[in-house]
């Protein structure tokens, strides 16, 4: 990657943070006891067994190790303007990508090898940038939480499952939301929204034998046309029942939610007031330095 990029200097996340995010974030917060409870009740735990059982079945990327891989990441952070966490790789068929972040102490990305696989090095970037979203906004607290109450759904007394549903149906909402504002940090990166699109394209219906075939602009089209057909209130309800089940947003959606805010006044306006530009081969050698799925 030759291309000359953007330094987003003095990046907050109140830059780019997606409404949707922030107003569900704010009703999280209005819940008594909440962050406290997952900081100090399951914060030393979990991030200590999550910790161990990373460190004991990936491989650390850095300098020695994936170099090329590591350029990328340490060029997302800049561009982010964040400290750098531990990047990793897992051997794992399922394409995903996922950060863990607990109290601040030793934060991680890992990457799954047949997401790698499928995707090419400017795509794999907006995968990380989209990681390094969630800790840019902070969003590892909640989403510890989350996985939490998905483990022990089935390990509590009824009255606590009734308790652990409702709470569980609010935090998956939040969820959805964060992955809009992460999205966007992708975008930051990539400073293209073809290669974020092409991600979500790739995430819906690819492989590593079928990516090379497959055409952004029909996808593009695709999304489009789901778009229109959910307009009206039948359209809306369909479109509710697909999606609140789901950890994340549909894909055609998010996919439109990026091609939108690429040409927003917004996105326009970050760069007018962050951007400093640099060659990001050059300055490579420089760099100093809950679970989530993308």
């Amino acid at each position: 990657m030759s291309f000359s990029k953007s330094l987003l200097v003095g990046l907050t996340s109140n830059d780019f943070r997606h409404p949707l995010d922030r107003e569900a974030t704010q009703a999280l917060r209005q819940l008594p006891g909440l962050d406290m409870a997952v900081r100090s009740v399951l914060g030393p735990v979990a991030e200590r067994f999550f910790y161990l059982d990373n460190i004991a079945s990936s491989i650390l990327v850095g300098e020695k190790q994936l170099p090329d891989l590591y350029k990328l990441h340490l060029e997302a952070c800049k561009i982010l303007d964040l400290e750098p966490p531990q990047l990793y790789v897992r051997q794992n068929p399922v394409p995903n990508a996922y950060t863990f972040a607990m109290r601040g102490k030793q934060p991680f990305i890992v990457l799954h090898t047949s997401l790698i696989d499928m995707l090419t090095p400017e795509e794999i970037q907006a995968v990380i940038a989209h990681e390094l979203g969630h800790l840019k906004c902070e969003h590892s607290v909640y989403m510890t939480l989350v996985n939490v109450l998905v483990l022990a759904a089935g390990q509590v007394p009824s009255w606590g499952a009734v308790l652990a549903q409702s709470l569980q149906t609010q935090l998956m909402e939040w969820v959805r939301c964060a992955e809009f504002t992460c999205d966007r940090a992708a975008l930051l990166v990539a400073q293209d929204p073809r290669v974020v699109a092409s991600v979500l394209m790739k995430l819906t219906g690819g492989s590593p034998t079928l990516a090379s075939q497959l055409n952004l602009d029909a996808f593009l089209e695709q999304a489009r046309s789901y778009e229109t057909m959910t307009t009206d209130d039948v359209g809306k309800m369909l479109r509710q029942v697909q999606t609140t089940p789901l950890s994340h947003p549909l894909p055609v959606l998010r996919a439109r939610e990026v091609d939108r805010w690429s040409s927003s006044q917004e996105y326009a306006e970050i760069f007018q007031k962050r951007s400093m530009r640099y060659n990001s081969e050059a300055n490579h050698g420089n760099s100093q330095g809950g679970w989530r799925n993308w």
